[in-house]
């Protein structure tokens, strides 16, 4: 997961961005394979992001061989 600017004219973009870490350029050329959703939704999924959500654009997260969440150096 990572952290954008979010869209000016898009109440709902957070900035966060939430990827599986495999997707493709073909995948991710692809508009329809992308949306926007609440962010409370993506929480709902995945609780784990929530202690997260206060870290600045430009912050990216990657999860370690435990599953736990941590800062994305690169």
């Amino acid at each position: 997961m990572y952290r954008e600017e979010p869209y000016e004219y898009n109440e709902a973009d957070s900035g966060w961005r939430f990827l599986s870490g495999d997707e493709d350029d073909r995948y991710m050329d692809n508009p329809k394979k992308h949306g926007v959703y609440l962010i409370n939704t993506i929480c709902n999924y995945d609780p784990d992001i929530m202690p997260f959500l206060d870290a600045e654009p430009g912050t990216a997260y990657i999860r370690d061989e435990k599953g736990n969440f941590v800062l994305d150096e690169e």
